[in-house]
């Protein structure tokens, strides 16, 4: 049997393949190609290029590889970029998921793991936010996820499907062992943008906003390192096929940094005091969100290893410097 990763030539994707691999399991890779890299698939893991809302091509792959889990990260994920292109957003993000949850069905797939995140939120207070707290996301990129989430969750009820929905917080970083990372020229990640800006990449890095009610004026999040995540991922496996139940959980840390907090990070690891120009808010962007980050270690049972910011920042460092190489992707 094999697991299926949608969107796994990508950021997250590419790690998540890596850990299953790792393992020792059977992969196979869906991936369009549109923001990720055939290069980030390892050889081990077949690439199949094309999209997840094609069912008819869908149903072949996980016939041909005998398919029974499903880890599903494809997605657009820019979230001022939703609220300029809903249409598109929710044709990928909700439309096409809802159509790979049929194939999925349809073709007897018992487990069923999907990346979404704490944009579902929306504009929490500030404190540190739980599974249970109120899901009211404020762009279409959050709501397009919670969506998704319901269609799966309705789904499970019906069909012999579990699953594990994990509601990211912001994903950074890149693999300690140097072999994959955020390869996007245009990404938006703010520790990939700062990173690009200390290697003299970018000319100057944007802050959008300095009058949010936080600390310094600047947004807050949780930042989680991209390995940590997709060993989350693990865990959530290893909880379906133990005969867990299906579940929502949060993964962070519990940790908010400022936006502020991390340029000064960043400059401080690099050793480079780059140009920051204030700008004016971005829209759909919450003042501050912050995982409690309790369930996913009291249920799956999952240990972060980098949970540090200068952890995460240098690692960030050290695959821009690798993209700067030749015939680096």
């Amino acid at each position: 049997m094999a697991v299926l990763v949608t969107g796994g030539a990508g950021y997250i994707g590419s790690h998540m393949v890596l850990a299953l691999l790792d393992r020792g399991e059977k992969v196979v890779v869906l991936d369009n190609l549109s923001t990720g890299f055939a290069s980030a698939v390892p050889p081990a893991a077949p690439l199949v290029v094309g999209d997840m809302g094609d069912q008819e091509l869908v149903a072949s792959v996980m016939r041909e590889h005998e398919v029974d889990t499903v880890v599903h990260f494809a997605a657009k994920i820019v979230v001022p970029e939703s609220v300029t292109d809903p249409l598109g957003y929710y044709l990928n993000n909700t439309v096409k998921a809802r159509a790979l949850i049929e194939t999925a069905v349809q073709s007897g797939v018992k487990h069923f793991v999907f990346s979404s995140t704490a944009a579902v939120y929306g504009d929490v207070s500030g404190d540190p936010v739980s599974e249970d707290d109120e899901t009211s996301p404020v762009s279409p990129y959050g709501r397009s996820k919670l969506m998704t989430e319901w269609i799966l969750r309705d789904t499970a009820a019906a069909y012999p499907l579990k699953f594990v929905v994990l509601r990211y917080f912001n994903v950074a970083g890149a693999d300690p062992k140097g072999r994959a990372g955020q390869s996007t020229p245009r990404a938006t990640h703010l520790i990939k943008v700062a990173s690009q800006t200390a290697l003299g990449q970018r000319p100057y890095l944007e802050v959008f906003g300095t009058d949010f009610p936080t600390r310094d004026g600047s947004c807050i999040r949780d930042y989680i390192h991209v390995t940590d995540l997709a060993n989350a991922h693990i865990a959530s496996l290893e909880h379906l096929r133990a005969g867990g139940e299906s579940l929502t959980l949060n993964c962070g840390y519990g940790q908010g940094y400022s936006v502020l907090e991390v340029v000064d990070t960043v400059k401080r690891v690099s050793g480079v005091d780059f140009e920051v120009r204030m700008a004016p808010r971005r829209a759909g962007d919450p003042a501050a969100i912050v995982a409690t980050g309790q369930r996913v270690r009291e249920v799956l049972g999952w240990r972060p290893e980098y949970d540090d910011l200068d952890t995460i920042v240098r690692h960030a460092l050290e695959w821009e410097r690798h993209l700067t190489t030749p015939n680096a992707r």
